[in-house]
Formats: structure tokens, sequence, C-alpha cells
């Protein structure tokens, strides 16, 4: 990712998310549910879920909503069973794709996912096919002018596997996704909150656009991002 500005692209990211706060809420609650589900209500020993409760904490979704989802997903209350599916394609100029949803219809998905790639000039692949240019870890991102030494040393310590200073100053920290927590955790004991920490898939190169390519590409990204069923949406475009 070094090489452009990964501080720009963050807050570019943040900046679209915060305008689509009610879809953000949807989204962290199908997280809830499904990460109850499968790993049961109890924070301590679910750490998946643990995740998706500091998710809604972040966007602010009230604590009675998240109990309540809570105790759906883990049959206390009645409620919609979602399963996981992850789609992958190719957007403008080659650009890697990938598509986790949460749905309780997958016909629906499906084809409401390829309409979004066509209509927007991109295309679906099939399973595994640009997965590889992705590594699955943990990320936490600080803002330029942190202190590198300090990030570095209290990383490393916790476990991180490397640290990253980008071209615009933004330090990033690499984790496995077990250690996710632990490195996040320590750095925020010694007074260091990152800007953006996630359990994330991260590109392991960009392709660079500029132009009326970056606006379809854009267009593209919305338009998958705003279907109903999409969670999060990957991509190796630096816009």
């Amino acid at each position: 990712m070094a090489g452009h500005s990964k501080w720009a692209n963050i807050q570019h990211r943040k900046g679209r998310q915060d305008d689509k706060r009610g879809k953000i809420w949807t989204r962290v609650i199908r997280e809830i549910m499904v990460a109850a589900r499968l790993g049961g209500g109890d924070l301590s020993i679910n750490p998946r879920l643990r995740l998706a409760v500091e998710k809604a904490k972040a966007v602010n979704l009230p604590a009675d909503t998240v109990k309540r989802n809570i105790d759906k997903a883990t049959g206390a209350l009645e409620g919609v069973s979602y399963e996981e599916i992850r789609y992958e394609g190719y957007g403008i100029g080659g650009v890697a794709v990938i598509v986790d949803t949460m749905t309780d219809n997958r016909v629906r998905t499906v084809a409401d996912v390829r309409h979004a790639f066509s209509k927007y000039g991109g295309n679906m692949g099939t399973e595994g096919s640009v997965a590889f240019q992705f590594k699955h870890c943990g990320q936490l991102i600080f803002a330029p002018g942190t202190s590198e030494d300090k990030v570095m040393e209290v990383a490393l310590e916790a476990g991180a596997d490397d640290v990253v200073t980008g071209d615009d100053g933004a330090i990033e920290v690499l984790t496995a996704p077990t250690e996710f927590e632990a490195v996040k955790h320590a750095l925020e004991a010694t007074g260091l909150k990152p800007d953006l920490a996630e359990v994330t898939m991260r590109a392991e190169n960009t392709i660079e656009l500029a132009g009326d390519d970056a606006t379809r590409m854009q267009k593209l990204l919305d338009a998958i991002e705003e279907l109903d069923d999409v969670q999060e949406v990957f991509h190796n475009a630096a816009l």
C-alpha cells in the first residue's frame, strides 16, 4: 500500500461511511447476530462477538439493541437466520474486488451482486479468483505525526507481525487475526489510539486509478456497498 496516500484513502472511506450511518447500523447488527449464533452470546469466550460489539460502540449503536440481537441469535428471542457468502470479481482496470455478504436469501443476493458488477463495468469471478491477492489480517492505522518508534516498540512487543510507515507518514500495524485484540489493547493502554482498527482483507498490491477510471470504479463500489445484503467490500484500487 506504500507509494500512494493511505491516509487520504482512509479519510475518504470514513467520510463515505459517515454518510451511510443507518446502513452501517444494519450491517453491525447482522455481524453481531452471526457472531453470537456461531460462537454463543458470552463476550469473554467469543472474540468475533467482542469485535462486533466494539464496532457497535464505535458507531453509537444503542446497548439495548446490541443485547436484543445477541438474544435473538442465541435463541432467547425469535430472529432471522443469516448465512455468510463471499463473492469475488473484477472492477475497472482489472481491480480485484471481494464482496462479503450476510443473507437470508442467497438467490436474491447473488443476482443483486452480479447485476451491480455488470451494470458498472465489472464482472463476477469464480471462488478464489482474486482472494489470493489479499491477506486476512488485523490492521491498525495511525495518523501522520504519530511516534513511529513508540508504535513499533509497543506493537511488536505485543505480538504484531509488522509495522509499516507510508510515504504520507501514516503508520500501519499488521497482526495475525488472532493477535489483533491483544495488540490493539496494548497500544491503547499506552495512549496510542488508532484511527482505523479492524480485521480485514488487506490488498497485497494496489492498482492506481485516476480520472474517468477512478470515477467509474467508485460508482461500482458504491453500487455494491448499497446492496442490502452486503457487509464489507474489499478491493485493491488506489483511487
